[in-house]
């Protein structure tokens, strides 16, 4: 039997990782496991308390806040499991989940990446994901397959290739690790899961979906739907990530789709839902990009 280790990683959220605790304690019957947790930087240490509730589960606690990829890689850094699920903490396990996700790595060795089903934690019958388009390296764009359907297992017997993994849930082999290392920290929040999943790709692995594997979500609690932070990170992500990964002429041409036409409309945008603060945000995005190497260190956000 493969060893999974699951990695989750809580940020000032703690009461949320309890509700995704518990429901691996309560939902999972695959046996050969272990719970890694990283405490990434909160105001509150609440290792102590989960140790004494969850005396199953290896928690570590960092000082500082390392970001997704950092407190992924810093879980990924203790784990010895075969596969590697890497969790968002405000999911919620189902019935089978592992199990499903393992028999399909244990028969297609190709995969170096799975991720299940996603339906909204609030609306349970809505689907979030059922895989991705691939990416369009000119306006770095694709499509999350199922967004906002309602779930009539119109795609359960979607079993196979898809664009990307979703960061929430994704399953990923040692093997395919070993290869294609860990995700890249300098991306902080948002687009790491999307670069990793290039990169495993790259390096001889296939990115799959198996719909008959569910988990819920309860999408951003620790970001906020709307927010300064979220606003510079996901254009700034969005320039490294063509940086890194899209083919120069294909790069060239979202450079300047992203200074003429996206830029422009981002901050009239801005201006509309009297969001000013946002303009600054994007500059300082662009801003980071121009004066930093693909693989330069990132210290964090500063408001």
């Amino acid at each position: 039997m493969k060893r999974v280790s699951i990695i989750t990683v809580n940020f000032n959220h703690s009461y949320v990782t309890d509700e995704l605790l518990n429901s691996i304690r309560d939902k999972n019957s695959y046996t050969n496991i272990e719970i890694i947790v990283v405490d990434n930087g909160s105001k509150e240490d609440p290792v102590p308390q989960w140790k004494v509730k969850y005396p199953e589960a290896i928690f570590i606690r960092s000082a500082t806040n390392l970001g997704f990829a950092g407190g992924n890689n810093l879980g990924l850094s203790v784990a010895t499991g075969d596969y590697l699920f890497f969790v968002n903490n405000d999911t919620e396990f189902t019935e089978g989940l592992i199990e499903t996700l393992v028999n399909t790595l244990n028969s297609y060795p190709s995969i170096g990446v799975i991720s299940p089903k996603l339906l909204y934690y609030d609306q349970p019958t809505m689907l979030q994901y059922a895989g991705y388009t691939p990416m369009n390296y000119i306006t770095a764009r694709n499509s999350c397959i199922g967004q906002f359907e309602t779930d009539k297992g119109q795609y359960d017997q979607l079993v196979g290739p898809t664009g990307f993994a979703h960061g929430a849930a994704m399953m990923v082999t040692k093997a395919a690790i070993e290869k294609a290392g860990p995700m890249a920290e300098n991306f902080f929040l948002y687009y790491e899961e999307l670069d990793w999943a290039d990169r495993i790709r790259n390096n001889g692995f296939e990115v799959w979906v198996n719909m008959k594997a569910t988990i819920f979500h309860k999408e951003s609690v620790s970001v906020g739907k709307k927010s300064a932070l979220k606003e510079y990170y996901m254009n700034r992500n969005r320039i490294l990530f063509i940086r890194r990964n899209a083919p120069l002429f294909k790069a060239i041409c979202f450079y300047i789709y992203f200074l003429l036409i996206v830029t422009p409309r981002n901050i009239i945008s801005y201006l509309k839902e009297k969001n000013h603060g946002f303009i600054k945000q994007l500059l300082r995005a662009i801003w980071w990009n121009l004066t930093n190497g693909i693989n330069s260190n990132h210290l964090g956000y500063k408001p």
